[in-house]
């Protein structure tokens, strides 16, 4: 994964109202991305910016994937 490579140096866990631009930067060019964020969401990760999203993101799509689910079920 690229974030292990920038360790201590980009936050790839910042405080609400803090960027996460760079993090996302990051992520956007590693080979794993999609991998960790179906980790994320699978584990329901509340913190940091994982498979180029940030949590606020990873809750929305979640949240829209709920909804999807339940129209197709009508």
């Amino acid at each position: 994964a690229e974030c292990a490579r920038y360790a201590g140096l980009v936050d790839f866990f910042p405080a609400r109202g803090e960027s996460a631009r760079e993090a996302k930067a990051i992520c956007a060019a590693c080979p794993v991305q999609r991998e960790c964020l179906d980790y994320a969401l699978q584990s329901k990760a509340a913190y940091g910016v994982w498979g180029g999203l940030t949590e606020r993101e990873r809750h929305r799509m979640n949240r829209d994937r709920r909804r999807t689910e339940r129209r197709v079920r009508l």
